[in-house]
């Protein structure tokens, strides 16, 4: 039997929970983000967290266009003191920069740094090949049974919340 770091041995789920939809969903999450996050970040010295992650990816997404803090606050429904927070700290690891637009220096587009825009895909190769792991000897017909299986339990999840 494996021990934890205390010399205990671990605590496992009971069956029953074992069997839960909610803890396999929770439990392939946790292994997902493990994955990923191994495969982009193992070697960086500043990770950065998934509000991070995902800023700099609406920020690839739309980097045909001026983006702004306000942007921001909206694409995510977060307050403005909450952006302020993450951008000053995105700035400061290097991967974003502001740049003033027009007369108006109060107004600053936000832009990509080379380094984030690595990062990013660093990111999506994490992405590709953490798929391709998790596919591993399944066919066709059986990820797309997943696939359909996860729809309904998240419609039936959906149907749930207020």
């Amino acid at each position: 039997m494996e021990k934890n770091t205390q010399g205990k041995a671990p605590c496992r789920p009971s069956r029953e929970a074992r069997e839960e939809i909610g803890f396999q969903a929770h439990r392939l999450h946790i292994l997902c983000k493990r994955l990923v996050d191994q495969q982009a970040f193992g070697d960086l010295a500043e990770k950065p967290t998934k509000t991070q992650t995902w800023v700099i990816n609406y920020l690839y997404e739309n980097r045909g266009q001026d983006v702004f803090q306000r942007d921001i606050q909206e694409q995510f429904a977060v307050r403005r003191s909450t952006v302020t927070g993450i951008l000053q700290l995105m700035e400061k690891n290097g991967w974003i920069t502001r740049e003033a637009v027009g007369e108006d220096a109060r107004l600053k587009k936000i832009l990509l740094t080379p380094q984030a825009i690595e990062l990013h895909e660093r990111v999506e190769e994490s992405i590709r090949k953490t798929e391709e792991q998790l596919s591993q000897g399944l066919s066709p017909e059986e990820k797309a049974e997943f696939s359909r299986l996860c729809d309904k339990i998240c419609r039936n999840a959906e149907g749930a919340v207020d």
